[in-house]
């Protein structure tokens, strides 16, 4: 039997308890400090709440000490683990090792019982890496994304009792994870310190060796957002136990979404294959609306790399969320316009489209006669059979701000009746709890049944995460009076112990091992370009720094962060700007016409130079 996870973002505690009302069975949070989006920090107390929160349903709360660690940050670092351990947080998703001699030294009062997931930060794309990460302690990886479902396919038979993680939904890096230094290069915001200021989301020229502008002004490096949505099957059949949705900053409507969109397709896989796969946490969930992901933000979707290369994973006209396509620009008159196709539109819904020059306008609609539309001010570039998207649906936002889903769990009673009064007996199946109360009471014959009122009364689970799926009532205890009152009290009392073993649930948690030893020496099992560019380890501390050391590591060389490197590599991209401009030779393009190397250049006249692999099949990019 295999569980499947969804994984939620978290930007804040709200938007963590939504995610697992609506379905996730697990999320993933920020701390304070040293999380990979360093704008989505949280308390510790909103974090130990959504413990609370999650852990009655069996769902998990991680959070992300995914970011390159300072000296003087460790005994913060040390001090934030130790917290996080106490308050019940299940798994830390990590990037610096010097964590794991933190822990292979832990001297706390309290037992470190969190899992250790890698982060996609450490560049997670090979078996033997992933192999690797289990013997020196992690229990999960997160893969990178641009894998296929083959490739994840032969990692999960190369190491079988590895958790592997899979990104399904969101935006893409353009770059392996981790494998970023372009933010850091050319702002000083590094994206292994949480700052990423999205260079691959930016504007660029493509020249060739003699100068020549092959492509003018395009967002060459922006990929379109990912959606698995119709491939999690295939996924799971790969091997990946958990299906992570990209968006620590984004908001409640969000995770609303597109948490519902993929639990209940999760729900039809389990209840099609219900002898290969259940669900990882438990709860029934009630929804209020029907899911749509075209209506929250996206910037086109793509399945990237699931079935190997494919056209169309970039954008190269924006960056921007383009929405719902609702149809094309039928005739213009006046201030006005009509659209041809089926959409509804609503006063104040926002549209945009593609204009002539490659880049997106917005407007929003006044007022809405039907296919009719007046705009606030009409766009000047707007042009008949041009294509239009929604990227604000007023009505799907209204309906959102609504309480849309509520999560219970099912329970099954039996009250009957004892030598000296009655008792009541409430037990969830799927969250192995059970509760036995009693209470004494003179037993008197009842004028008339009274089974309707008992079952009633005992139904009353109020705001409780309790649902009453079924009553038994047992040795004709019906056919005695039984007060209001007294079912009232022996269902609290029944309710209290069900909510105490699930907060019990957490506390025995096994002890975490990272003392194992790897096998294989670190350097035989990273892509060449760390041979060449050492500061790929992303080594900021001395602890880092040791566990590499130990790991057979023998040229230790800083963090980009920490040391000036002439012509950095600064991307490494699955990507190929060749490939999709259609020059491909190898996957049957035509021959380029321009010479190379080719040149990426920013509007301030910085450059980069591409340099295609083809041999790895990859785009590495450097910095001039």
């Amino acid at each position: 039997m295999q569980n499947l996870e969804l994984l939620a973002p978290a930007k804040n505690l709200e938007c963590g308890m939504t995610a697992i009302s609506h379905g996730a069975d697990a999320v993933y949070i920020g701390a304070s400090r040293f999380g990979a989006r360093a704008a989505a920090g949280n308390s510790l107390d909103d974090i130990q709440q959504l413990c609370e929160y999650a852990h009655q349903f069996g769902a998990r709360v991680y959070v992300t000490i995914n970011t390159i660690i300072y000296e003087d940050e460790l005994a913060a670092t040390k001090e934030m683990l130790e917290a996080l351990n106490t308050i019940g947080v299940d798994a830390l998703l990590v990037q610096d090792m010097g964590i794991l001699e933190l822990i292979e030294h832990w001297d706390a009062k309290v037992p470190f019982r969190m899992e250790l997931h890698a982060s996609t930060q450490t560049d997670n794309r090979t078996a033997e890496k992933v192999r690797w990460l289990q013997e020196v302690g992690f229990k999960r990886a997160v893969l990178a994304r641009e894998l296929s479902a083959r490739e994840i396919s032969r990692i999960h038979h190369a190491v079988p009792e590895m958790d592997l993680e899979v990104f399904v939904h969101g935006a893409l890096c353009v770059s392996y994870s981790g494998v970023c230094y372009a933010s850091q290069h050319c702002f000083h915001r590094s994206a292994n310190r949480g700052e990423c200021a999205q260079f691959c989301r930016m504007k660029f020229d493509l020249l060739d060796s003699n100068q020549h502008e092959v492509e003018h002004q395009r967002h060459l490096l922006s990929m379109r957002d990912m959606c698995q949505l119709e491939h999690l099957h295939e996924l799971a059949e790969s091997g990946a136990c958990s299906f992570k949705i990209e968006g620590r900053l984004k908001d409640v409507e969000y995770v609303k979404n597109v948490v519902s969109a993929y639990s209940k397709e999760l729900n039809k896989i389990v209840n099609s294959h219900p002898d290969l796969y259940s669900r990882a946490s438990y709860g029934r969930v009630d929804y209020a609306f029907e899911p749509d992901l075209r209506k929250t933000f996206n910037r086109g979707f793509t399945t990237y790399f699931l079935n190997g290369r494919q056209a169309n994973i970039a954008n190269f006209d924006t960056p921007k969320a383009m929405g719902e396509y609702v149809g094309k620009v039928k005739e213009i008159r006046g201030n006005s316009f009509n659209v041809s196709g089926t959409a509804a539109f609503e006063n104040g819904d926002g549209l945009c489209f593609i204009n002539d020059a490659h880049e997106l306008e917005g407007f929003r609609i006044n007022k809405a006669e039907g296919n009719r539309l007046y705009p606030l001010k009409l766009p000047k570039r707007l042009r008949p059979g041009m294509a239009l998207y929604r990227n604000n649906d007023v009505a799907f936002s209204r309906l959102l701000a609504n309480v849309t889903a509520r999560r219970r769990l099912q329970l099954a009673m039996r009250f009957g009746a004892t030598s000296d009064g009655f008792f009541l007996c409430a037990s969830s199946h799927e969250a192995e709890i059970k509760a036995t109360a009693n209470i004494v009471f003179e037993h008197q014959a009842a004028r008339q049944s009274q089974r309707e009122n008992i079952i009633k009364q005992l139904a009353k689970l109020g705001n409780t995460i309790f649902e009453c799926q079924e009553i038994k009532i047992e040795n004709h205890a019906d056919e005695y009076f039984v007060p209001s009152s007294l079912l009232a009290e022996l269902r609290r009392t029944a309710v209290d112990q069900l909510e105490s073993q699930l907060k019990q649930a957490k506390q025995n948690a096994p002890e975490a091992n990272v003392h194992n030893q790897p096998s294989s020496n670190v350097e035989n099992i990273v892509p060449k370009a760390y041979k060449a560019h050492s500061y790929l380890y992303n080594i900021s501390n001395h602890l880092s720094k040791q566990f590499y050391k130990a790991h057979g590591l023998t040229s230790v060389q800083p963090a980009l962060e920490l040391s000036a490197s002439a012509n950095p590599l600064v991307m490494q991209c699955r990507h190929c700007i060749r490939f999709a401009l259609g020059f491909c030779e190898k996957r049957g393009g035509k021959r380029p016409t321009w010479d190379e190397p080719l040149f990426l250049r920013l509007g301030d006249g910085r450059r980069f130079r591409l340099e295609f692999d083809c041999k790895e099949c990859q785009m590495n990019i450097y910095a001039e």
